[in-house]
């Protein structure tokens, strides 16, 4: 069995590295059949995770540092990629609504071409990556829904968690929804690091698979619905703002 090597890079040059870099990066890892990902560091240099075959992540690092640019290499553990991704493509607000309705759930909504496209999650977003959760594609909802919080006929609502996400893996948004696997990256209050979305089962109330990535913001074992269940507007629980 070959070895295998995950190394995490940060890349620097006089200049800063721009998107074209972050293509070859892409395109080089791809060839080599390298997982991880590349993304712009504030500084204008890169940073790259890496993992699989030894010699071909050394293969990947060796060509980090041609035409002069500086790379500091440590190694790491693997994170179980599925592909080479770039990350830090803006995809737009993400919102995570905790609804009281004739069952309780989660509601995540990603922005998709202007409007919020959704999905019910039963048991909440999890950061344990061994934790599948189901989620059943609903409509889309306009993003002016997304500040809602209060009583909603017998039930209510609450703002679970928001901010902004990137776009993951190799096929642009909506195709990769539109395949029915969907990688990205959250900026929450609650959720932070990389998710993916699969379809298991297609049709009009189309379920899907909501798993937590691998990575530095992976939380194995925890129950993040659980340990903080407020909202991260008014800090009311769902059970609050049912009571009034």
């Amino acid at each position: 069995m070959a070895a295998t090597a995950a190394i995490r890079a940060r890349v620097t040059a006089e200049q800063p590295l721009g998107g074209a870099l972050r293509e070859d990066v892409a395109e080089r890892a791809a060839a080599l059949g390298v997982l991880g990902w590349v993304r712009a560091a504030d500084d204008g240099g890169l940073q790259v995770h890496a993992e699989g075959d030894a010699a071909s992540v050394d293969a990947l690092a060796a060509f980090l540092s041609e035409d002069g640019r500086t790379v500091d290499v440590e190694r790491v553990r693997r994170e179980g990629h599925e592909q080479f991704a770039i990350r830090g493509v803006p995809a737009g607000v993400f919102v995570v609504q905790q609804h009281a309705a004739t069952a309780r759930h989660f509601d995540l909504r990603l922005e998709v071409g202007g409007v919020m496209r959704s999905w019910a999650v039963p048991k909440g977003p999890s950061l344990d990556p061994a934790v599948k959760r189901l989620a059943v594609e609903v409509e889309d909802h306009s993003m002016g829904h997304n500040d809602f919080e209060g009583r909603l006929g017998e039930g209510g609502v609450i703002v679970w968690d928001r901010g902004g996400y990137e776009q993951g893996g190799r096929v642009p948004w909506p195709e990769a929804l539109d395949r029915g696997h969907a990688v990205f990256v959250l900026h929450g209050e609650k959720l932070r690091g990389g998710f993916a979305l699969q379809r298991t089962r297609p049709g009009e109330k189309a379920q899907w698979l909501l798993v937590k990535r691998r990575d530095d913001d992976a939380r194995p074992g925890s129950d993040i619905a659980a340990e903080a269940p407020g909202s991260v507007v008014s800090g009311r629980t769902l059970d609050e703002v049912l009571r009034g």
